[in-house]
């Protein structure tokens, strides 16, 4: 297989990264519990001894306090830091009683949200920071000059993007001298529009697709690593029970399954195995904090690599209703 755009650009990482979404308890501002922290770090460390050296968080995760927790954890094993990737995320502000729920991607909010981002890890640096999805009131002349502050005074070493179109991604890149190296994107066996670009709209949502035609190409030519959110797809083909599953998420669930079995493997393996077995060295993003299923997607870089055309593309036209474009 080839070599992840991350690692031509000399960040060694692993193939897949852990999410930190589900770290610090509840969306609230009370105070994380002890089991909170238990769990964060027997998560982390789970993630750690299946090869899992990248860990995605935030500034919105658990109001804070995922990365406070994680934080917590490299206090007390600062040898830890030296030995993981850590990326974050800004952008996002919740509404309140006098505000809306809004975007911001000015200057000094970017700022303030690095300084806020690496108290609560405790840690001198990011290796990335990424735009949580686009802001409309953008003024690209602004976040350039808050890159280049971060990038000189040695806080953030490298920038990316979430749900950024090839054209919003170019226009950043013509401003900012550090170029984007991430897109994150949700993308699962189940969200397939990133793969129906300039095909046809999504028949069976009913929308068109929400994926711009060449966002996956530009970024595969520009050497932009691509990241999926929501890689696992909620857990519908690995064992999570849900109510009313459509007949096309029965029938890649059943595939799955049967795929799993014959390979002696995992369901969440063949699931991120799939993500991962496309050219464009797709790396998934874990969202759980489940122990077993952490190790459960261990298997999904053996998987990829071993996956066959048919076997992908059975779980393709399964995934899309068994509709042939």
């Amino acid at each position: 297989m080839s070599i992840m755009p991350l690692e031509q650009r000399g960040l060694t990482t692993s193939r897949l990264v852990l999410g930190c979404m589900g770290l610090g308890g509840d969306w609230n501002q009370a105070y994380s519990t002890k089991e909170d922290i238990l769990k964060a770090e027997i998560a982390i460390d789970t993630a750690l001894a299946n090869g899992i050296t990248m860990f995605d968080h935030a500034d919105i995760y658990s109001m804070g306090k995922a990365e406070s927790i994680f934080g917590e954890i490299l206090s007390s094993r600062p040898e830890l830091r030296e030995n993981i990737v850590l990326q974050s995320k800004c952008g996002i502000r919740f509404g309140d009683e006098n505000n809306p729920h809004r975007y911001d991607f000015s200057k000094t909010h970017i700022l303030k949200s690095v300084d806020g981002i690496l108290n609560r890890l405790n840690t001198d640096y990011l290796d990335i920071l990424l735009l949580h999805r686009p802001d409309p009131l953008i003024e690209p002349e602004e976040v350039a000059e808050a890159f280049e502050e971060l990038k000189k005074s040695g806080k953030v070493r490298n920038f990316g993007v979430s749900n950024m179109s090839a054209a919003q991604i170019k226009f950043l890149n013509s401003y900012s001298s550090a170029p984007m190296v991430i897109n994150q994107l949700h993308m699962s066996l189940k969200r397939i529009d990133w793969l129906e670009q300039g095909i046809l709209i999504n028949q069976k949502a009913g929308t068109s697709v929400n994926f711009p035609d060449g966002t996956i190409e530009y970024c595969r030519s520009a050497g932009v690593q691509i990241q999926a959110w929501a890689s696992l797809a909620n857990g519908i083909y690995s064992g999570r029970t849900m109510d009313n599953l459509s007949e096309s998420d029965l029938a890649v669930r059943e595939l799955v399954v049967k795929l799993a079995n014959e390979k002696e493997t995992s369901a969440e393996a063949i699931v991120l195995g799939w993500l991962m077995r496309h050219p464009a060295m797709i790396q998934p993003i874990i969202g759980t904090t489940n122990p077993e299923r952490i190790q459960n997607c261990k298997d999904a870089i053996k998987q990829a690599e071993q996956m066959t055309r048919e076997e992908w593309y059975s779980l393709y036209t399964a995934s899309r209703g068994n509709k042939i474009p």
